[in-house]
C-alpha cells in the first residue's frame, strides 16, 4: 500500500489513483536559462524516485514535465525582466539559441544522473494559444482585470485561495509576498498574461485578444497539464519553493477555468543546503554537476548521496559528504560485481520475495529511501543467501535506486596494457626478481593505477 504526503492535506494519504491502475502525473520542469544546479536536481531525482516507485508498484505512469522558455520573470512573481530574455542578453545569443542550449545541458545531465524520460517534455512556447484560451475561460467567469502592464487573476473572488500553502491572506501586507503594483486590487493577485513593455523589443512576444505580449509563468503548467493529463488528474510535485506561489496560483486558476478539484495529491520536496542556504542561480551560489565531475565525482555518487536523505528534509551538501557517498557506493558495487551472475535451475526465488517485499515497505512509506537504501545494504551482505540470489535481487531492488549498480564504470575497467604489466611483475615477483617487480610497479603507478598484491595474486585499482 503506497503511501504519500499530500501537501495540501498537511498528512501521509494513502495513494488511490483516479483511474485504476493508471497514474497521471505533473512535475514542474527547468527553466532554461542556466545551467541546472545540484540543487534543481535534487528535486528532478526525488521526482523520478517517485515515478520509479510507481512503476515498481506496477502503475502504467504517464509522465509530463514541463520546459520552461518564457515567462518567468526575475521575481518568481510578476516583476523584473524575463528569466530567458535577460539570459540572452547577457551571452549575446537568441533567446530561442538560449532555450535549446540549456534544454540539451539538462537533458544531458539528467541522462547522466539516470532520469527515466518522462512521458510528454512539453515547451511553454509550444502552448501559447492553449494559454491564451485559459485566460479567457478566467475572463467570461469574472475572475480577471486589466492594468497597464497585463491581464491579472483576482485573488479575492476565490474563498479559499491559498490553500495548498495555508496563507493568512488577511494578514499579508502590501509587499509581504509579492513586490507590490499599485494597480493590483490585491497582493496575492498575480499576471496571467503581460503585456511587452513600451520602446522595447522581446524576442518572444505573441498577439493575444488583450494586446502583444506573453504568458504569465503560472499559466503556461495550467495550460499544459490540462492539455497532456486533463482537468483533473493524480499527482503534481515540485520544489517545497513553488508552494506559495507557483503552485497555490497554478491550483487557484485551474480550478475555476477546470470547472472542478485540479490535483488529488501534491509533493514537495525540501532544499538542498549550501554553507546553510538553499542553492540559487540568482545569487551565483551554487554547484553543477559539472563541477562535481571535475572534482572526482560520478552523476551515481550524487544520487547515492540524495538516496541517504529523505525527500522532505532538508539536506546539507559538502564535498566531504560527497567522498562518503562515493566511498558507499563503490563498496556497495564492488560487493556485487564479485558475485557471478549464473543462477542455477533450482535456484529458490523465496528469500528474493522476502526482500523485496521487506524494500516495498520502505519505498512505499512516503519514499523512505534511506531504510530502502539500508535494505539493498542487509541483502547484499546476507551470505545465507546465495550469491547469485542476492545479485538478482539487488539489481531488481535498483529499478527504484537508479544507481546503475549492474553496470560497470568506464573507470572500472582496466586496461589490457596496465594488466599485463602487473601479470609481468607477478611473475617477476614469482622468480624474486625484486629490482624488476618494483620497476613494473612504478611504471603501472605512473600511468594512474596501483597494483596490491593479495591471495588470488593481485588487485589492479585507479589511483
Amino acid at each position: 500500500m503506497l503511501k504519500l504526503f499530500n501537501t495540501l492535506s498537511r498528512s501521509k494519504e494513502v495513494f488511490t489513483p483516479i483511474e485504476d491502475g493508471k497514474v497521471r502525473m505533473y512535475c514542474c520542469g527547468p527553466t532554461v536559462y542556466n545551467f541546472q544546479h545540484i540543487g534543481n536536481f535534487r528535486t528532478f531525482i526525488f521526482e523520478d524516485i517517485l515515478r520509479r516507485t510507481l512503476d515498481y508498484n506496477g502503475f502504467d505512469v504517464t509522465h509530463v514535465m514541463n520546459i520552461t522558455d518564457v515567462g518567468h520573470l526575475v521575481s518568481d512573481e510578476d516583476t523584473g525582466e524575463d528569466k530567458m530574455e535577460l539570459s540572452a542578453k547577457k551571452t549575446g545569443k537568441s533567446v530561442w539559441d538560449v532555450s535549446r542550449f540549456y534544454t540539451a545541458e539538462f537533458l544531458k545531465d539528467s541522462s547522466e544522473l539516470n532520469i527515466i524520460s518522462p512521458t510528454f517534455l512539453p515547451k511553454a512556447t509550444d502552448y501559447i494559444q492553449d494559454q491564451i484560451e485559459m485566460v479567457k475561460s478566467l475572463e467570461i467567469k469574472g475572475f480577471t482585470y486589466k492594468t497597464s502592464d497585463g491581464i491579472y487573476y483576482d485573488t479575492s473572488k476565490i474563498e479559499d485561495y491559498g490553500k495548498l500553502a495555508k496563507l493568512d491572506i488577511k494578514g499579508l501586507s502590501k509587499g509581504h509576498r509579492v513586490e507590490f503594483n499599485s494597480e493590483k486590487k490585491n497582493a496575492t493577485d498575480f499576471a496571467l498574461w503581460k503585456f511587452s513593455p513600451e520602446n522595447s523589443n522581446r524576442q518572444m512576444e505573441w498577439e493575444s485578444p488583450w494586446g502583444k505580449g506573453f504568458p504569465g509563468w503560472h499559466i503556461e503548467c495550467s495550460a499544459m497539464s490540462k492539455k497532456l493529463l486533463g482537468d483533473h488528474f493524480d499527482i503534481l510535485c515540485g520544489g517545497i519553493d513553488h508552494i506559495p506561489v507557483h503552485h497555490s496560483n497554478e491550483l487557484a486558476q485551474s480550478e475555476i477555468s477546470n470547472g472542478e478539484k485540479f490535483v488529488n495529491y501534491w509533493i514537495h520536496g525540501e532544499f538542498l543546503l549550501l554553507n546553510e542556504e538553499k542553492m540559487s542561480k540568482s545569487t551565483g551560489d551554487f554547484l553543477t554537476l559539472k563541477v562535481l565531475k571535475n572534482r572526482g565525482f560520478t552523476a551515481m555518487d550524487y544520487r547515492y548521496f540524495l538516496l541517504n536523505a529523505h525527500y522532505k528534509k532538508k539536506l546539507k551538501f559538502s564535498m566531504e559528504a560527497m567522498e562518503g557517498a562515493k566511498a558507499g557506493l563503490a563498496n556497495l558495487k564492488g560487493k556485487l560485481n564479485k558475485i557471478t551472475p549464473e543462477n542455477p535451475d533450482n535456484t529458490s526465488n523465496e528469500i528474493i520475495e522476502f526482500y523485496r517485499d521487506k524494500f516495498l515497505e520502505k519505498i512505499n512509506d512516503d519514499l523512505n529511501m534511506p531504510e530502502a537504501l539500508a535494505v539493498a545494504w542487509e541483502l547484499i551482505k546476507d551470505e545465507s543467501i546465495e550469491p547469485w540470489i542476492r545479485r538478482a535481487t539487488l539489481l531488481d531492488l535498483d529499478k527504484v535506486l537508479g544507481l546503475r549498480l549492474g553496470e560497470i564504470d568506464e573507470a572500472e575497467v582496466i586496461p589490457e596494457e596496465i594488466t599485463s604489466l602487473a601479470n609481468e611483475r607477478l611473475e617477476a615477483k614469482k622468480n624474486k626478481d625484486f629490482k624488476r617487480s618494483d620497476e613494473l610497479r612504478n611504471t603501472i603507478k605512473e600511468k594512474g593505477y596501483s597494483v596490491l598484491d593479495n591471495a588470488s595474486g593481485f588487485e589492479i585499482k585507479k589511483l
